[in-house]
């Protein structure tokens, strides 16, 4: 049977049955359980089965094969801005297109890269490497050794997930180093001590990993030498997120390696790994994030207020900072202000350059650009010209180097690539992307709803400029609402291309839980205050509906890994209000999400679900927040159900892809229609590599245009 006929024999089904629900599943046992064995036969043979139905479905559709050619020319084309790291004077890319589907890692000199003519030198041909090791590889960057970075211990993830395997790379032989340094497949991390020595945090065995499956033992790790033979040197606690390290080298060469121990997702305890003596602890609030090091100052953004010790300054959370490394482990280090946001204001982005430290600061969701250099006593603030209205994003920067790259865009404007001089604070445009559709016909625009509580909330709509308000525009609304990332004005030529130009509305909410308003916007929706994220949404499309935008019939929506978990709230807590939800490798089962991959890592950010030995929640008022909450554990037979449509991959190793299989046999079991799709490779981006990714797009843009447009 088509699925638009099991739809219509829902729809009669439910409607002869009326509205009775079927017990929760906070109620009785899970029968899906085993779905979370990630390639267990039995789950396969599901994930198969609704693979071929839905594709055949949606890949029938007279659209389909349109929007896929479109989607493939949007991610084969070769005019997009190939932007990257900078090191050691040159600036390195990571490029994919039709020949080079699995990619190649490549490098300009950074003067011909500046004069819009890079000079491309081939550094590992990741397609080549896959054949020769017949591997699905998946390149997910270097960490080389400073000051010459010809040493790079590369990462490379079979599928595209998290865990990856670590070799020794020589760039000037653009080899492999023969009986280098190679650690095995695991969630590691690693930076260099020295030549001979890098740093090494990965599954060492037993007692090695946290509960969220992340390392929290580093040891040292002689060359030659066996990884039985590693020296540890520091070591956090089971309970912790996790262990994760980051490398800052100064303009004048100064260097430091500070390990996180993250304690939650957001609280860590710092420390130096190479300080005289072994490691020191930081005196550093508990939420910050380190951001550089500038002229011996370390530079950190606090997410909380605190006043440091011995100190009377107050600072609020969000405000960018900075102390002397040299004083970093002391008692009541002397603490320095870059910039202090208001309360519409956010620090999204820190680069260091060798002459400022370059700041990417929104004001209302709009953005600036700020050059902070520092005298010796204090910091003092200019501002660096680039186009009003959009977003702008660092692409690129080093300590060792004056010029440092800035890509603007926003949602009618491609992305231009800027180069930015830290010594005098200028600008010039490098290179723009090709428009890659008529942004001409389009306008956006700025709206606020108010949310339940009375809270201002601001979303963008995109929309022809002749579009009639009278409720009738199919209108996809997207959002995220968590972990402090903010949702910014962004050039999609997908969503351009496939869904504007077609006659599509998009909309992009800036709800509470993301960064747009700094820490302060995202802790106002954590644990059980989270309903305030879904507020927020709901108030959102209900004033589009209100302004005639569009109306239920003709309004979707769309979310991806907390966005995902988002969707499923919407689909729980208000249906009625979309005839369509694209729900991506989506958080779903709240009251086991702990327990599954990363899972564990989230706490910090949703509430502990967790049932101790006396079969008694640990944490009673967070548990019934996410019993009331949990999409998979309510859902339930009702007639104003849209039909979703759920995106997930086998290889992601971060979210659970069971979150989506469990809740999809859910619906099945209720007799409730779907899609589903899951990609066998791709990691938590469901799309290992631009081919796949253009595909996923274009099924997902059917999907919408069948339930929003026909």
């Amino acid at each position: 049977m088509s699925l638009s006929k099991v739809v219509a024999a829902a729809a009669v089904a439910t409607l002869l049955s009326g509205c009775a629900a079927m017990s929760s599943l906070t109620q009785r046992a899970d029968p899906y359980l085993y779905m979370e064995d990630v390639e267990g036969p039995r789950a396969l043979e599901w994930v198969r089965a609704q693979n071929t139905r839905t594709l055949a479905e949606l890949k029938a559709d007279p659209r389909f094969a349109q929007l896929e050619a479109d989607a493939r020319a949007i991610v084969n084309a070769r005019d997009r801005l190939p932007t990257g790291a900078v090191r050691g004077g040159y600036v390195y890319n990571f490029w994919q297109d039709e020949a080079q589907v699995r990619g190649a890692w490549r490098r300009s000199p950074i003067a011909d890269f500046t004069a819009g003519k890079p000079v491309w030198e081939t550094l590992l041909d990741v397609d080549a490497l896959s054949v020769a090791e017949n591997k699905n590889w998946v390149f997910q960057g270097a960490t080389c050794l400073p000051p010459e970075e010809t040493r790079c211990l590369i990462r490379l993830s079979d599928g595209g997930k998290d865990a990856a395997v670590r070799r020794e790379y020589d760039i000037k032989a653009k080899a492999f180093v023969p009986g280098g340094f190679s650690l095995p497949e695991a969630k590691s991390d690693v930076q260099w001590k020295d030549a001979d020595t890098p740093y090494v945090a990965t599954d060492w065995g037993p007692g090695s990993l946290s509960e969220s499956g992340y390392p929290i033992v580093v040891k040292e790790l002689r060359r030659g030498a066996p990884l039985s033979s590693a020296v540890e040197i520091m070591r956090g606690d089971v309970s912790d997120v996790g262990v994760f390290m980051s490398a800052f080298t100064g303009e004048d060469g100064q260097r430091a390696v500070i390990a996180a121990e993250a304690q939650t997702f957001f609280s860590s305890v710092y420390k130096r790994l190479d300080a005289q003596g072994g490691p020191q602890t930081l005196t550093l609030p508990g939420r910050a994030t380190l951001r550089g090091l500038h002229k011996g100052e370390l530079v950190f953004t606090t997410e909380e207020d605190w006043t440091p010790p011995g100190g009377a300054t107050k600072f609020a959370r969000g405000s960018l900072l900075s102390m002397p490394l040299s004083a970093a482990s002391s008692a009541a280090p002397p603490v320095r202000l870059l910039y202090g946001p208001g309360p519409r204001e956010s620090v999204e982005d820190v680069a260091i350059a060798r002459d400022a430290v370059i700041v990417s600061l929104y004001r209302n969701v709009r953005a600036a650009m700020l050059r902070l250099t520092f005298d010796g006593r204090a910091w003092v603030e200019s501002q660096i010209p680039l186009p009003p209205n959009g977003a702008v994003t660092i692409a690129g920067a080093a300590s060792d180097t004056s010029t440092a790259f800035a890509v603007f865009e926003d949602f009618l404007r491609p992305d231009t690539l800027y180069a930015l001089d830290s010594t005098t604070g200028s600008a010039k445009q490098v290179r723009a992307l090709t428009p890659k559709f008529d942004a001409s016909r389009f306008v956006s625009e700025q709206y606020e709803a108010t949310s339940r509580d009375g809270t201002k909330v601001p979303y963008f709509i995109i929309r022809a400029k002749d579009v009639k308000l009278d409720g009738s525009n199919p209108t996809l609304l997207y959002g995220y609402g968590g972990f402090q990332i903010s949702m910014t004005p962004a050039y999609s030529a997908f969503t351009g291309k496939l869904w504007l130009e077609r006659g599509g509305v998009y909309v992009l909410a800036n709800i509470r839980g993301g960064g747009e308003f700094g820490p302060a916007w995202h802790q106002a929706g954590l644990k059980t205050n989270r309903q305030v994220v879904y507020d927020d949404f709901i108030a959102v499309a209900e004033d589009l509906i209100a302004r005639k935008i569009t109306s239920p019939r003709r309004l979707g929506i769309m979310g991806g890994s907390n966005g995902g978990l988002l969707m499923g709230v919407m689909l729980t807590q208000r249906p009625e209000l979309f005839n369509a939800a694209v729900v991506q490798v989506p958080l779903l089962d709240m009251l086991r999400y702990n327990q599954m991959l990363a899972g564990a890592s989230w706490v910090d950010e949703y509430g502990d679900p967790t049932i101790g030995p006396n079969g008694r929640p640990t944490h009673p008022d967070e548990r019934k927040f996410l019993e009331k909450l949990s999409p998979y554990a309510n859902l339930r037979k009702r007639a104003d159900y849209p039909v979703p449509f759920l995106v997930t991959s086998t290889k992601d190793d971060r979210v659970h892809p069971a979150h989506a299989r469990k809740y999809g046999a859910r619906l099945e079991e209720l007799g409730m229609p779907f899609y589903y799709y899951e990609n066998i490779d791709g990691g938590h981006s469901a799309a290992a590599n631009l081919q796949e990714q253009a595909s996923r797009r274009a099924l997902e843009m059917t999907y919408l245009m069948k339930r929003l447009m026909d």
